[in-house]
């Protein structure tokens, strides 16, 4: 499951726009800023149809030629009123709502505010095609209500031209308002695919690691238990062997089984891969702490100015998956530091001992500006590897800006006395 950060404040926002939706519920639940959006829209329209009928019972109306009958002018206000209350359900049927009190444009004054309200809400909730024939509808009862009710100064041409106006530019209004809403929900559903995908490739990159981690301690672990069976092979065959020679390979099963244990520690929890092609070659042999200074010599070749300062105690006896460990840090402090800074001198710090365990550390200065020719791409990747690594070998690793500005990835493993 992907998590979205929520907005600092929702209650701004839009009902359709709040996150995380409610799958459950058919509709959005209105915020607090659609509440005062309505309460504005009903508040204006009830001002509107008091203007419209105090003016036409005016002896010289402002709006429109007066009616005949005073009793015409309360029938208009009750239809404004009535439209004005249906604008708390706009957002449940804008398209029904708009249908329904389309013929009311073709005489009443008091509603043309709800109603062009009414239209609006159409145009931001429904498809464009549905938009622009509520529009066309609109117009024609324009052409009549032009007719029926005129204006008292203006002539008919004018008038007309004045309602295409109003109506176009709600039109248009309205149609940014529901393509902006339609891009933040598309940059919504971007991120949260982008999140997914991410989340896909850091956990492939961690059974990726796993597996390979795998394979590697497969060849050493068959190596220990090989020594193991082949001693207690012969203490089993021999039993009268001197008690020297027994001793010896007493010992010999001792470290043997302490070393399998070791480098066992590094496969706990991994699964290997299902499937295994049985003809695939055999991997070639597994870098060691002793192969450091080749890996160093590679990037000093390739134009990368790298310091080293070597300082392991008894760094023969460092066992195969610790020095196999660091050889694999290294490289991808390196790497790293080729990918994004290029041209900054590394250093590169290995130390330790038995009993206080190995510590390998990688600097390089912080960028400043785009390197000539840009950054080599990355996924992204290379850290969770690692991080999977020393987490198994059970390690720290810490890697990010330190006090004096320089990136650092430092890490250090168990190394039993």
């Amino acid at each position: 499951m992907t998590s979205i950060a929520l907005p600092e404040h929702p209650w701004l926002l839009p009902g359709e726009l709040v996150v995380p939706a409610e799958p459950e519920r058919a509709r959005p639940r209105r915020t607090t800023r659609d509440w005062v959006v309505d309460s504005l829209a009903f508040l204006i329209s009830l001002l509107w149809v008091l203007f419209a009928t105090v003016d036409g019972l005016s002896p010289n109306p402002e709006a429109a030629v007066p009616l005949p009958h005073d009793w015409m002018v309360g029938v208009d206000a009750l239809i404004g009123l009535v439209c004005c209350g249906l604008l708390w359900l706009r957002r449940r049927w804008p398209l029904g709502l708009a249908v329904l009190t389309l013929p009311l444009s073709l005489f009443s004054l008091a509603a043309a505010i709800p109603l062009l309200i009414l239209y609006f809400t159409v145009v931001v909730h429904r498809r464009t095609a549905v938009a622009i024939a509520i529009t066309a509808a609109g117009l024609v009862c324009n052409l009549v209500f032009s007719w029926t009710r005129p204006d008292p100064k203006w002539p008919y041409w004018l008038t007309v031209a004045w309602g295409v106006v109003i109506t176009l530019a709600v039109l248009a209004w309205g149609m940014f308002v529901r393509a902006r809403r339609q891009l933040i929900v598309s940059l919504r559903e971007r991120a949260e695919r982008a999140e997914a995908e991410q989340q896909l490739r850091v956990a492939q990159a961690r059974h990726l690691e796993r597996t390979r981690i795998a394979r590697e301690m497969h060849d050493v672990l068959a190596h220990r238990i090989s020594l193991l069976s082949l001693h207690a092979g012969a203490l089993e065959f021999r039993p009268d062997a001197p008690a020297d020679e027994v001793g010896r390979a007493a010992g010999v099963i001792r470290a043997s089984a302490h070393a399998a244990l070791q480098d066992l520690r590094e496969v706990i929890g991994v699964l290997r891969a299902e499937g295994d092609a049985t003809g695939d070659a055999p991997e070639p042999p597994q870098p060691t702490l002793a192969d450091l200074p080749a890996l160093v010599d590679e990037s000093r070749t390739a134009g990368v100015r790298v310091n080293v300062s070597d300082s392991v105690a008894r760094p023969e006896e460092v066992p195969a998956a610790l020095g196999r460990a660091a050889y694999r840090i290294v490289q991808e402090g390196l790497t790293n530091a080729r990918k994004h800074a290029a041209g900054a001198a590394v250093t590169v710090d290995v130390a330790g001992g038995p009993g206080t365990g190995l510590t390998v550390a990688i600097a390089n200065r912080w960028p400043v500006g785009a390197p000539v020719g840009g950054t080599l791409p990355g996924a992204g990747t290379g850290l969770v590897g690692i991080s999977e690594r020393v987490t198994l070998a059970g390690g720290r690793l810490a890697y990010g800006r330190d006090d004096t500005g320089d990136f650092r990835l430092a890490a250090w493993l168990p190394w039993p006395a």
